[in-house]
């Protein structure tokens, strides 16, 4: 079967709903719909969270970072923790265990770099656009940040298909944005119940069509995933076209630029996306 047969197979059970999830990751699917219970507490979040220690060993490491801990005080619970976050970023933290459990059970070991390279990219796009959107468009941040951690799903999904189908990723294949985009990331966010704001943001990352200086959601997300330190192994021949021309791109926002921001804000942004990638 050839690459594109597999592509076409693979959306085709993405779109009837038929996603090949592992164990654990449903069970951090029932966690997030928990926490959408309005009538969630916090006491009881707390306890369902530190049920998973990875979960809460990063909802303290992020709790602690330059962007949330202003006064500079360190925590080590999670309760604490979440009380310094809100019920917000912890729903953003458990989209991002969900994200990085597709890929836990890999055993080949290019996949798994592939894997490594793509979260690393997820944390630091997530990171810029919190921070971009806090004070350049003015989105909701957490929304910001959220999108930036599921933005690339459908490219963690396939990743963990990969060792069914030898060869799917060895390029990046002429119809990567049209199933692997389009079909499998919207229908992976859909199984997530990902709110229509962040889906129509990410949407308009794969679109590529941006306002400059940005404004919405979209744009905050294109821009964080153009200047992201890290590109993203799915796009890499792509990116690595465009990185010459996104390197230094600047604008001026109010009485500042956007250099200027990136590097007043850089504590911030390196102390969050090493949480975020703990």
């Amino acid at each position: 079967m050839d690459r594109l047969a597999i592509f076409k197979r693979i959306a085709e059970q993405a779109m009837q709903g038929d996603l090949v999830f592992p164990t654990h990751v449903e069970e951090t699917l029932k966690l997030k719909r928990a926490l959408d219970d309005p009538d969630c507490h916090l006491d009881a979040a707390a306890k369902m969270v530190m049920a998973d220690p990875l979960l809460s060993s990063r909802i303290v490491a992020v709790a602690n970072s330059a962007a949330y801990n202003r006064s500079g005080n360190d925590i080590n619970n999670v309760k604490t923790a979440l009380n310094r976050l809100g019920f917000r970023t912890l729903k953003s933290l458990v989209a991002a265990l969900i994200v990085r459990q597709l890929n836990q059970q890999l055993r080949d070991p290019a996949l798994i770099a592939k894997a490594k390279q793509l979260w690393e990219h997820s944390a630091h796009v997530s990171s810029l656009a919190q921070v971009i959107a806090r004070h350049i468009t003015k989105v909701d941040p957490d929304t910001a940040m959220f999108a930036g951690i599921v933005h690339e799903v459908g490219g963690f999904y396939l990743i963990s298909r990969a060792e069914e189908f030898p060869g799917l990723l060895d390029e990046a294949p002429d119809v990567w944005v049209e199933y692997g985009e389009k079909i499998i990331g919207r229908s992976i966010l859909k199984k997530l119940e990902i709110p229509d704001t962040v889906v129509q943001g990410v949407e308009a990352l794969w679109h590529g069509v941006t306002a400059m200086p940005p404004e919405s959601l979209g744009d905050t997300l294109i821009l964080a995933n153009d200047i992201a330190p890290i590109v993203s192994p799915l796009h890499q021949l792509e990116n690595m076209k465009t990185r010459h021309f996104t390197a230094h791109i600047d604008f001026e926002v109010d009485d500042s630029t956007l250099q200027e921001i990136l590097n007043e804000t850089d504590d911030e942004l390196e102390s969050l996306s090493a949480a975020l990638m703990h």
